[in-house]
This record gives structure tokens, sequence and C-alpha cells, in this order.
């Protein structure tokens, strides 16, 4: 059950909150329609309950908070606007990349592509879908992780009647297997005929919440609300007028002195109460959300309302039939759909979940499940995961390196590097002014840092800038996730492939220049080792700093920034900070540290330990090592205080 309490944006000043002190509750086994028109603050209370959205109140998912529940993908489906995500990758590759933050097999995302009818499009790009396509892989994403209550905002919205009657057969059938399934509409109709509980908002306010049944009755039809202490007198004078003028004319005793007509006018029941000497309080015409509400019905246990639920029966006339609905909760029919549609779409009905979540009611027994599901079957949905997502710290790191390589935007940059690297060292080496170290990085003097070490600063600064600019993860848990294994993830994958640039971009550069001048022209030098270190922590830092300066500022342009300022800024002011002669040295240090070692260690790591000193005492190793730590602070201090959102 998902119970919603005092929800209550934060407005801006001087204005009225877009959601103000909403409460209601959405039943397991049943649909629930947030009906309003727009601007009514449906999305808002979505994001609320999500935690998406500074406010007051506190939303319960059977019975626990969101930062309580333990798996949110496991328990919570969302859909929030278009499907986020980078418009280069593949629908195929977006749901792998959800399925790995999820922690769920990535067998999940061609089932699931299966059921929603796009497995001939799991090649296509983000950036062509179309709206219907983008919707059904919208439901994909919240199905993913076979999660009891669905958040879906406006689903429906610029789909064809064919597809609106798949949709409206999934969530039903999700609702069948016990599920709750919250979805917000604008449509009073739509919201009648494809739901089992209507939820009113009018600007940010509750107005009525009602089963669909009596939604039907009180919402959809312009009426007349009259309030007297005589409502059986004028009940029976307004019937009997009605029937000697052959006017079809509806009276409905509500609460207390409370009649609702339908087929009359405020004057007709005026002059009607007038000849029969009825005393009238209240005389109202009322249309769509503006009536009473009915307190609903207390239930002991949850149970589905179809949509085609009877009404309550009326003073001396009988209720027109509500809307069309589709087939109830609860049963194994496919949703018919209208002849004349010409967009396909599965229909998909409800199957019992063994060991998943407790029905509702009974269901009709399902067909048993043999192999992957079918697009167009009516009869399947995907099937439930076995147990809890196992904890692997290689989850995080399976989401980075999707993330990283599901694109293009990865490899063409290392491409781009290793041709510019190359292009630099030739004409570097034939001007003689260039040391050996300089010329295997491509580093001449008008540039800050060289263009593998560049490239490698840039793929830290899109490991976090993409994560803002296309937040995959960020639709249902917060802007970007902020838990410590996600960044140990992105420090681990980052740094493995600016290793491998630099030590890429080092073999390119001297097969260049051999091949150019010649093998006697270019000899390994003696402190390769050391080189080799130096170049490697270099590569590193960089792409660590740019990938801290993007998580801090939640932009790539500032990681690049970060990464830049090390050689132009802070190294200048650390190298002017130490400029003079020492006052003390060092010389020594390894026979003291040799001293206060209990075990003794081989004289290698001596020579080992005066090359890391001397690498340290650098200005851009030291800029560097000063930027990191000043980056990996902020970035806890802004990011990991707050409440984790995967």
């Amino acid at each position: 059950m998902l119970q919603a309490i005092g929800l209550t944006s934060a407005p801006r000043r001087d204005l009225t909150p877009a959601v103000d002190d909403l409460t209601f509750e959405a039943r397991p086994g049943s649909v629930t329609a947030l009906l309003g028109a727009p601007g009514a603050g449906k999305t808002t209370a979505l994001r609320l309950m999500l935690e998406l959205e500074p406010g007051r109140g506190v939303t319960y998912f059977r019975g626990r908070p969101l930062h309580r529940v333990a798996h949110p993908a496991r328990e919570i489906g969302v859909l929030l606007g278009d499907v986020p995500g980078h418009p280069a990758r593949t629908v195929r590759g977006q749901l792998k990349l959800v399925c790995a933050a999820a922690g769920v097999p990535a067998s999940r995302a061609d089932e699931l592509l299966d059921v929603v009818g796009l497995a001939p499009l799991r090649d296509e790009r983000l950036g062509s879908l179309s709206r219907g396509t983008d919707r059904r892989l919208g439901l994909a994403v919240a199905l993913l992780g076979d999660p009891h209550t669905l958040l879906l905002d406006a689903p429906s919205a610029e789909l064809s009647t064919r597809e609106r009657n798949w949709l409206h057969g999934l969530l039903r059938a999700h609702a069948g297997q016990g599920g709750t399934v919250l979805y917000t509409t604008d449509d009073p109709k739509e919201a009648a005929r494809a739901s089992d509980h209507v939820v009113t908002l009018d600007e940010g306010r509750l107005v009525a919440d009602q089963d669909t049944a009596a939604f039907a009755r009180t919402r959809l039809r312009p009426r007349v609300a009259v309030r007297t202490p005589h409502a059986a007198r004028l009940a029976d004078a307004l019937n009997r007028e009605a029937r000697a003028g052959r006017r079809s004319v509806e009276v409905v005793a509500e609460a207390g002195s409370l009649l609702t007509v339908y087929g009359s006018s405020c004057p007709e029941i005026g002059e009607t109460a007038f000849r029969h000497g009825v005393l009238v309080h209240r005389l109202a015409d009322e249309t769509g959300d503006m009536g009473p509400t009915p307190a609903p019905a207390p239930v002991p246990a949850p149970v589905l309302a179809p949509a085609h639920a009877p009404a309550a029966a009326p003073v001396h006339a009988a209720t027109p039939a509500p809307a069309p609905a589709l087939a109830p909760a609860g049963t194994t029919a496919p949703v018919p759909a209208p002849a004349s549609a010409s967009v396909p779409g599965p229909g998909v009905a409800p199957e019992a979940r063994a060991g998943t979540r407790p029905a509702a009611r009974p269901v009709a027994a399902p067909r048993p499940r043999t192999g992957r599901p079918r697009a167009g079957d009516p009869a399947r949905l995907p099937p439930p995961l076995p147990g809890r997502p196992v904890r692997s710290p290689l989850r995080p790191v399976r989401y980075e390196l999707r993330r990283m390589f599901g694109v293009r935007t990865a490899p063409l940059i290392m491409a781009a590097v290793l041709v510019a690297s190359v292009a630099l060292a030739v004409p570097l080496a034939r001007t003689g002014g260039t040391p050996l170290p300089g010329l295997l990085a491509a580093w001449p003097v008008i540039l800050p840092l060289p263009p593998a070490v560049l490239g490698a600063g840039l793929l830290g600064a899109l490991s976090f800038g993409d994560e803002f600019r296309h937040p995959t993860l960020g639709s249902a848990r917060g802007t970007v996730p902020r838990r410590l294994a996600l960044l140990l993830a992105k420090l681990a994958v980052t740094a493995a492939v600016a290793l491998f640039l630099a030590f890429l971009a080092v073999l390119a550069d001297g097969a260049a220049l051999r091949l150019v001048y010649g093998a006697a022209a270019f000899p390994v030098p003696a402190n390769w080792a050391s080189l080799s270190a130096g170049w490697a922590g270099l590569a590193v830092g960089s792409a660590w700093a740019g990938l801290l300066g993007a998580g801090v500022f939640r932009i790539t342009i500032a990681g690049m920034a970060a990464v830049v300022a090390v050689p132009t800024l802070v190294g200048p002011l650390i190298q002017k900070a130490f400029a003079g002669p020492a006052a003390r040295s060092v010389a020594g240090l390894q026979d003291r540290l040799r001293d206060l070692a209990w075990p003794a260690w081989p004289g290698q790591a001596d020579l080992w330990l005066t090359a890391t000193l001397k690498l340290a005492a650098q200005p851009v190793a030291a800029a560097l090592t000063l930027s990191l730590t000043a980056l990996l602070c902020a970035y806890l201090l802004t990011g990991l205080r707050r409440r984790p959102r995967w």
C-alpha cells in the first residue's frame, strides 16, 4: 500500500505551494488515477513522494519511507517525463545500463523489450524515438526491477487509442498480481475507464477521493447541488414533475440534507421548491470537480474495484451506465482494441507471481511460462526476479563500464588523442629541442598538458558530466546517485582508462618516431621506470581531477577547468610559495624510517622511496595532489551528506 501523508511543496517567496497538505492512499491490487488539470500539482506530488522535491510530508511504501527501502528498484518503478539517457545510446543499451544500476541480470532487458513490443527497435538510438516508443521504453525501465509499486506520470500522453488500451491492460495486469499502481492523467474519461480509484486534485489540494463508480456518477456530468431540510419532499416533487413532463431527471440523495440533481437547472428546481413550499438553503450549478466529496467507505482488506462497478442507487431514477471499462483486474481476458487502430501493441493480462507479493484476491490460473515472452502475447508478463539483488562491488563497476562505452564518445576521444599525440611528436623530434620524455609524451612547451593527459581529464569530466546532463539514474532517485560505491567505481574505471590511454599514446609516439627517424635516434632511457611512474600518476591524477571537478560543480566544463588549473594556476602558486633556499633538508629520511619500522625492508625499497619523494617534490605533482585533496573534500561535503538514492 502507498500512503501519502501531508505532502506540501516548499513554495518560493510570496507564492502558494504547488501541492498543499495532500493526503491519500493507493491500495494494492488496484489502479489509482491522480486526476487534475495541467498545473494542478500532479507531477509535483509524485516528486514529493520520491523525495525529489523539497517540501514536507512523508510517503510510506508498504509501511516504509523511501530512505528506509533497502532496494528501491525492487520496490518502486518510476516513469517521470521522457526516458532520461544519452541520445546516442541504443534502446537495448539503455535498458542494460539500468539493469547494471539496479543489480538485475542483463537478460532482463531482452525480456522487457519483448513485453513492451520494442524488440524490433532494440538498436534504435534514444534521440530518434517517437513519443509512443519513448513511453513504452519508460514503462520497460519502470518494470526492470520487478517492483511492487508503479508511479507513472502521464504514461498515456500522446499515445494512440490502441497503445492506450495496451497500457491500461498492462497496468491492470500488474495490479492483478497484488501490485500498487498510481498514475497521473488530466482526462476524466480515461480515469473512469482505466482505474479502480480516482484521486482528484485542484490547485494542489485534494478535491475528491472516490472509487470509480462514485467518480463516474458524480463528476463526469453537470449537476445541481441542493441543500434543504426537506430533502425527501423535494426529491419526490422533482421526480413527479420530471415524469409528468417526460424529462430525464436523476435525483441522488447524498449525505445529510444534500441532493444532487442531474438533467435539470437551478431555475427549474427553484420553481419546483417554491410551488411545493420547500425551504432551500443552497442551490448551485456544479460541473467537473466542484461537487461534494463523499468519504470513501472503509475497506477491511485490499480489494479490487472494477471500473464498471454499479453506481449507488438514486432515489427514484436509474443511474446511467458509466463509461466503457476495460476487463477488470483479476481476469485473463485480453484488452479489446478498436479495429480502426493502426498502431500494433501487445495486450497484457495478469499472472500470479508465486512468492513475489500477496495477491489482493484470487485470480484466474495463468498459462504456464515457457521460454521468453513474445510481443503481442496477451497472457505474458516478464517473469519475477528470483530473490534480492546481490550486493557486489562489481555492480557499480559494470554500470560505469556500460555508461562509458555504451556510446561512441569515449572511443572517439581516445582515437583523437592518439592522432593528435603522433601529429605533435613527429615535428617536435625534428627540431631537436625537446628531450626524449617530452617527445614520447608529445608535450610541447606551449601546451599546459600533453594530449593524452588532456584526453584522460576529459574522460574523467564526462564521467560525472554525463550523469548531470543525461541523468539515467536521476529520474527516480535524485539528481545523481551519491553512494560511495559509485564514486569508487568511477575512480577505478577512469584510472584504468587513463592508464591505458597514456601508455597507448607513448607506444604510438615511440612507434611513429622510430618509423620516421630510425630506432638508433631514440634509445630506451635508463630511468624508464621512474618516468613511467610519473607519466601514469599525471594521467590518473588529471582524470580524477576532471571527475571530481565535474562531480562538485555538476558540469563537464568545470571538470576540464579543474584539470587545466593544475599546471597553469595551482602549480605556479606552489612553486612561488616554496621558492628560495631551503632551511631544512629531508636527507637521510630512508634511514630514519628504517629505524622506526619494526620489520626490515629490502634495500630496493629505498630506491622506490627516493623516486617517490623526488616525484612528489615536483611542482605539478604537488599541485595535483593538493587539487585532488581539495576536490575530494568538496565532493564529500556537498554530496555524500545527502540521503543515498542508489
